[in-house]
This record gives C-alpha cells, structure tokens and sequence, in this order.
C-alpha cells in the first residue's frame, strides 16, 4: 500500500472527489479524517472506510472559519499523532456571472470557501510539516483556474488564485521537504452543481461554448488516483504543479 501509516486530512470528503479520496487513501494505508459541512455525510463516508477495514474519522468542519479549520488539523494530530496529506478539496461554484453582474456578497462567499479556505488551512499546517521536515498538500483547484470560459469570473478567479498559492508554496518550501501541487479536473461528475444558485443566463451560454467540445465527463475514483499519486512517493519529484484531469478537454485550447 502507498500511503501506509499516513495521516491524511481531507476536506470536502462527504461526497464526490472528497468521498472518493478519502476511501482510496484509506484503502492504501492512510489513516483519515473525513472533513465536511455535511455532519451526517462526512460521518458515513468515516463509517464506510472503518467497516471496510480502514482508519478514519468524521469532522464537521465549515472552512470559512478559521476555528474550524484548526480542529480538524488538530484532531487529526490528537487522534494520530501527526499530518503527513492535507487535502483541499471543499468548494462551490458561482452562478456563471460575468464580471459586469458579480454581487460583493457572493465574491467574498466565494473566496472566503474556495480560496480562503485553503490558505487558512495551508497555513496551519505548515508548521507541522517544517517541524518533521515532510508533508504533503493538495489542492482541488480546476480547469476553470488555468482557463476562462469554464465558469462565471468568481469562480475562475478563486480557483486562478488557488492556482499562484500552489505554485509559490511549492517553491517556497521545497528545501523544507513539503510538496504542494493541485489538481484541475474538467467535467467531473460530482454535486458540486447543487452550489449552484441565481444562474446568470448570459454567462452560462457563453461557457456552453467550451462546454460543447468536452470529450467525455469523468468520474471522482478517477481524480482520487491522481490525488493518491499525488500523495505518494511516487511522485516525490512532483512539486508546486498543476496536473490537469479532464479526459483532453483543455487540449482543444
């Protein structure tokens, strides 16, 4: 197994890619802390993996507040002793809004989860991983943070800048022995659609025109093996990169 004895923090991990994350680092090894707004999901995913013969457990946990992402990275080194994979994965999409139409309210509601969020738990764990001189971080960031027609202008904002904050950790810190690299998936097949609220139709037929050249929609076991490679030693020269999953959609352009 590839991540034996890891402790892996995840967040986001009550449905789709986050679900599908946390039960394959499980099944390689990893001890879990299943990490969602969703209670009852979050607790049912930690209950799979520990019927299926694994480690983990459930932590509501809502990024937005900064003292919730404290507990779930202190939960994780009070339950095992430790951090070695911090995995951000939680987000929401914005309602297609082309910049000429953003309210302020749902720009700050946006960062504050997608790219807030994973600073603020970046940053708390960094301290863990300098001290032990290892660790490993994830980021879910997205085609729509590499490009500018997969989404509304808050949405490909918050995952562009998810994109700088991988690539300046990935450097800052590579003498330290920490990686940190994201992940863009194209179209996958999650509920992240259900975030979606007052679509605005002008930005939406104007994203449908990339959307009409996507080769297929992927599936989330299929990102969560990035996420393991990711997370192992085999990838230990991979650092401060994007690793783009989304079946050659991004290739047309």
């Amino acid at each position: 197994m590839k991540l034996t004895d890891k402790v892996a923090v995840v967040t986001g991990a009550a449905s789709g890619m986050g679900k599908a994350i946390a039960e394959l680092y499980a099944k390689e090894g990893a001890k879990v802390i299943a990490c969602d707004l969703n209670r009852e999901g979050a607790e049912a995913v930690a209950e799979g993996i520990v019927n299926d013969g694994g480690v983990a457990k459930a932590v509501q946990v809502n990024v937005v507040k900064q003292e919730d992402v404290d507990r779930m990275i202190d939960t994780a080194v009070q339950e095992y002793g430790t951090l070695d994979i911090l995995v951000n994965n939680a987000g929401v999409m914005d309602g297609f809004e082309p910049v000429g139409d953003i309210p302020d309210e749902k720009w700050d509601f946006i960062f504050d989860i997608n790219t807030k969020g994973v600073m603020r738990a970046m940053r708390k764990a960094i301290p863990i991983f300098l001290e032990k001189e290892s660790g490993v971080i994830i980021n879910t960031a997205s085609t729509g943070g590499l490009n500018g027609a997969h989404a509304g202008a808050i949405y490909g904002a918050s995952k562009h800048a998810v994109v700088g904050l991988t690539k300046n950790t990935g450097f800052m810190y590579a003498q330290k022995g920490i990686r940190c690299n994201a992940i863009a998936p194209g179209a996958v097949e999650t509920n992240i659609g259900s975030s979606i609220t007052d679509v605005n139709e002008f930005g939406m037929s104007r994203a449908q025109v990339a959307q009409s050249v996507i080769p297929r929609t992927g599936q989330a076991e299929e990102i969560a093996k990035v996420a393991l490679f990711l997370a192992s030693d085999d990838s230990s020269f991979v650092n401060g990169t994007v690793v783009t999953a989304d079946g050659g959609w991004t290739a047309a352009f």
